[in-house]
């Protein structure tokens, strides 16, 4: 049995076909169509059927999207692919195709990937953490991803940041969401760099901002040294509730090896414990991540609040 995955993105689709040992068979890219829902389902199926052609084993359907499934309605919410909100494309490609087919949250996806044969491999319970464009975050505890009635578990990005003062913060960020002081508008990368080039009237790109932080220039320094304790508030809020074994970080700033020596003694001293026994490490399959967990979501998920 082969088990396929498939990772629905703004810009682009990504397919990826693995058998039980996580292997890779086959990986195909195509443009994400966002003229229209029915336009969407055409080109997703021909990607799956496209991937039907080439072998002749049967396989699972797995999908990950950059939004959620309310579990009572199984109606799409929150996606950046619009045309998917208030659809229930689970339903919907289950009558088309004549299978299962399994939906999770992208962040989801990424935790899973990371517990079954990734950096979390191993470990009972893990917290997958995504700092790249925006900040999400999974949990996944022996082997099965936490669900919800509300369907946001993980959503740590949307919490206020802990302990938040203007004179150490700076000013008040508004976030997307409503609200002000999200921990996504400090630690993602996008909330990273935006807040560096408003402070200093730069334009400057995220690994741009990293190269000065190590060639020892004074604002590029400080600004991470704020990062890397916002950073560690925050998953110290994190850890306080879940205490998990292991946070996995995922996402453009995860590239940054700095943060593996930097942040463990700091998310120490604000944890409700004497020593950090919680493991603070990089992804393994990087940008993969998200779609290998897809591709696992049917042999490891329940249907509940999928």
């Amino acid at each position: 049995m082969f088990h396929l995955g498939l990772d629905i993105g703004g810009t682009k689709m990504e397919a990826v076909l693995l058998d039980n040992s996580g292997t890779l068979h086959l990986r195909e890219r195509r443009p994400t169509c966002k003229e229209s829902y029915q336009g969407f389902m055409d080109n997703l199926i021909a990607l799956i059927d496209d991937v039907k052609k080439s072998i002749t084993d049967d396989f699972t359907i797995g999908i990950g999207l950059p939004g959620a499934i309310d579990p009572h309605s199984g109606l799409i919410k929150n996606c950046n692919c619009l045309v998917l909100n208030g659809e229930n494309l689970q339903s919907d490609l289950t009558q088309r195709l004549g299978q299962p087919v399994f939906l999770a949250n992208d962040a989801d996806c990424f935790t899973l990937s990371e517990a079954v044969d990734g950096a979390g491999a191993g470990y009972s319970t893990v917290f997958g953490v995504i700092v790249g464009t925006g900040c999400g975050g999974g949990v996944v505890v022996n082997g099965q991803l936490l669900h919800g009635p509300n369907a946001i578990a993980g959503e740590w990005g949307h919490n206020p940041l802990p302990a938040w003062d203007a004179s150490k913060d700076g000013p008040a960020q508004p976030c997307y969401c409503g609200h002000e002081n999200c921990i996504e508008s400090y630690i993602s990368g996008t909330g990273f760099t935006r807040r560096f080039n408003q402070a200093n009237s730069h334009q400057l790109h995220a690994e741009t901002i990293i190269a000065a932080v190590d060639a020892g220039e004074a604002s590029a320094i400080a600004h991470y040294q704020h990062f890397i304790d916002a950073f560690a508030r925050s998953l110290a809020s994190v850890i306080n509730v879940l205490d998990p074994h292991a946070i996995v970080i995922g996402g453009g700033l995860s590239n940054v090896e700095r943060i593996y020596q930097d942040l463990p003694s700091v998310v120490e001293k604000y944890i409700f414990s004497d020593s950090l026994r919680t493991a603070i490490v990089k992804a393994k399959f990087g940008d993969s991540s998200g779609v290998r967990g897809a591709a696992w979501l049917p042999t490891l998920s329940s249907q509940r609040g999928l």
